[in-house]
């Protein structure tokens, strides 16, 4: 099988969507506490932005949180 020499990154076609979901979850935390930490760094217009970015990304985490739980309950 051929590999694309531009492929940096790729995402195991046989993942679950349990663990696809988990892993952007995961993703989306981390690119909000990466952004409030950079947002102490920053002022003026560029920290706005910087916190506007973590409010989206604070939207991302909230709609896969739904998601798995849909998809991959917490059994108590």
């Amino acid at each position: 099988m051929a590999t694309d020499p531009t492929t940096l990154f790729s995402v195991a076609p046989n993942a679950s969507n349990e663990t696809l979901i988990t892993n952007s979850y995961e993703t989306f935390t981390s690119v909000s506490t990466l952004l409030l930490d950079l947002s102490e760094d920053l002022c003026g217009k560029h920290r706005d932005i910087a916190l506007a970015i973590h409010q989206l990304s604070e939207l991302g985490v909230l709609l896969t949180a739904k998601l798995l739980d849909r998809e991959a309950p917490c059994s108590a």
